[in-house]
């Protein structure tokens, strides 16, 4: 049966996701699911999607859109850059992008064009932040919430594990889906190394943009595979490390 692999925050880690799709070894059917973060950290975000867009072409991958992908797509559109981009890993992924052709860098714009918001599969959610509707992303007044969102992980985090589902308390919104995946909030937050599990809330991102490691899960089995840590790979950068 193919599988599938839910992946978490890249940064401009290329590196860490070449080992880590080598560590996998994925056969030709399985698919990929990316939850966003592709630029922003380290010196390769530019690389990285390049290399996203012929991974497409070889396997079956959805592309979730994160918060630093909006960034540097209205970025790529002509926009000025944001400052708050800037400080939190722009500046990387401005100097990757100066190293190609004004051809290449439209063609890129096209594929965060076609970023998903959110994408949703047999009773599981994939988002790359949360939603604060309780009745799911596609009531979202403002579309954004899907990237910048962290009420969710929040929510979950702070679940009391003895309220039933059939209690009134229970929100609505760990209802909406048997699983749920998300990245934006690095799980270095909390002292894990791995993805962690709250609820039916799965996050995925474990901090490659900083002392953490890039992250896989096959969705069915909930196997994990993991890069080294992604400074290792990059060891005269920062990342987004202070």
């Amino acid at each position: 049966m193919p599988a599938t692999y839910v992946i978490g925050d890249i940064h401009g880690a290329l590196k860490a996701l070449q080992q880590l799709i080598a560590r996998i070894a994925p056969e030709k059917d399985d698919r990929f699911i990316f939850l966003g973060d592709y630029v922003d950290g380290w010196s390769e975000s530019a690389e990285l999607i390049h290399y996203l867009m012929e991974l497409s072409t070889q396997y079956t991958c959805i592309f979730i859109k994160g918060n630093h992908d909006a960034w540097c797509e209205m970025w790529l559109a002509g926009e000025q850059p944001v400052a708050s981009w800037l400080q939190h890993g722009g500046r990387a992924t401005v100097s990757s992008y100066l190293k190609l052709s004004d051809h290449d860098r439209i063609h890129h714009l096209t594929f965060f064009n076609r970023m998903l918001n959110y994408y949703e599969e047999d009773d599981r959610l994939f988002i790359h932040a949360g939603y604060a509707s309780m009745h799911g992303p596609a009531y979202e007044r403002f579309e954004a919430m899907c990237y910048w969102d962290r009420t969710l992980w929040e929510l979950a985090l702070a679940m009391d594990q003895r309220l039933k589902k059939d209690s009134r308390c229970y929100p609505k919104r760990l209802l909406l889906y048997e699983e749920i995946y998300i990245g934006h909030t690095p799980t270095l937050n909390y002292d894990e190394e791995l993805p962690m599990v709250r609820v039916n809330v799965h996050n995925i991102d474990t901090g490659a943009a900083f002392t953490g490691k890039l992250s896989a899960m096959n969705i069915d089995t909930k196997e994990v595979w993991q890069s080294d840590p992604a400074y290792l790979l990059y060891p005269n950068e920062k990342g987004r490390n202070p």
